[in-house]
């Protein structure tokens, strides 16, 4: 709006409202003098356009404007939220466990844990619960990955996880604080509908997506269906966190069921031809990763023409394969066995299964 309002057009303005008998050319005492309120006007209008463009909720606004502007519309960032899971410890008869009993992963960059609850080692072994000292997808770290004991009980006893921690979530992101606003501002919402649904949903940490079936089993009851920020199924402990939030607001007499996407694994071969030199793990990981971007893409989306699902294209997953540089040519493809698109269901989201390539 102000990108005419440069250095030079304002000294200009300044330099006309001056009688023409006194000298105003370049090296003047009086343009020296008016050249330095020039910059700082110009710069006062490069903020103001800035002023004007914050005020509006877009792609390109700062984090800290877009959580000014969604506020406005009782929108609010959804904070990270800790990773759960157990921890196993073996060592002495009766050692004692203490509560925030500190245990990390073995990494160079390790990932902290503390234990939520006491507990006592009885014949060898004691199993307690342990949540991430820090909220992020960080905390949800493979079965076997804690290994190691912090403070007094370094060296007493041992630590490992036989299970894999889960429901860590990150920060809300700008692109998913941003949807939820244009939700709330485009969607009618009324008491109990189905975009008030949805967006009860939405506003719970560690949900990406919601789809909501009212009446689904008769009269008074509605049933919504959830994934988590990367459009895969929720960890238990979200969809237990959506279901707390929605029967706290939604309207009395409602028979709300909650529940996380069924995955649909998608599995595929091939038999590739490489460029010289190239590496078959590697080409594998980046058409893992290509065919998870394009999952994500389709997941929960409905087809305008047909109004199911849309479906995970045999000839698209073709194409991811020739998206990747080292691969020249493929010949067998097979998707889930076969040769066909793939039809989830409504409440399927596809996933990445097994890659085989030869």
């Amino acid at each position: 709006m102000y990108e005419n309002e440069t250095k030079d057009a304002i000294l200009a303005r300044l330099l006309a409202q001056i009688n023409d008998d006194i000298d105003k050319r370049q090296g003047s005492v009086t343009n020296d003098l008016l050249s330095p309120a020039a910059i700082e006007f110009a710069q006062a209008y490069l903020a103001l356009d800035q002023v004007l463009t914050f005020g509006f909720a877009t792609e390109d606004t700062p984090s800290n404007f877009l959580d000014l502007r969604c506020a406005e519309m009782g929108v609010y960032r959804k904070p990270s939220v800790k990773a759960i899971g157990q921890v196993t410890f073996s060592g002495p008869e009766g050692t004692v466990i203490p509560v925030g009993t500190r245990v990390r992963t073995d990494e160079v960059e390790p990932v902290y844990f503390a234990t939520t609850a006491e507990g006592t080692i009885t014949n060898g072994v004691v199993t307690i619960n342990a949540e991430a000292e820090a909220g992020g997808i960080n905390g949800n770290v493979a079965q076997g990955r804690i290994t190691l004991v912090l403070g007094d009980l370094t060296g007493i006893v041992t630590v490992n996880n036989s299970q894999p921690f889960d429901g860590g979530v990150d920060t809300e992101s700008d692109a998913s604080l941003l949807a939820r606003y244009i939700d709330k501002v485009s969607k009618p919402v009324t008491s109990g509908n189905k975009y008030h649904y949805e967006q009860w949903a939405k506003e719970v940490a560690g949900v990406g997506d919601a789809k909501v079936y009212p009446l689904w089993a008769g009269a008074g009851t509605v049933k919504v269906v959830l994934l988590d920020d990367e459009k895969t199924a929720p960890a238990p402990s979200v969809v237990e966190a959506a279901t707390a939030h929605i029967n706290e607001v939604a309207p009395i007499g409602a028979t709300v069921t909650v529940v996380g996407a069924t995955e649909l694994t998608i599995n595929v071969s091939a038999t590739l031809t490489l460029a010289p030199g190239a590496n078959l793990d590697e080409v594998k990981a980046e058409f893992s990763a290509a065919l998870a971007t394009y999952l994500k893409s389709v997941a929960f989306v409905t087809n305008e023409h047909t109004g199911e699902p849309e479906l995970i294209r045999y000839t698209q997953i073709a194409n991811l394969l020739l998206g990747v540089p080292p691969i020249i040519d493929y010949e067998n493809l097979t998707v889930n066995g076969g040769t066909a698109n793939i039809q989830p269901t409504s409440e399927q989201v596809g996933v990445v299964g097994t890659v085989v390539f030869t």
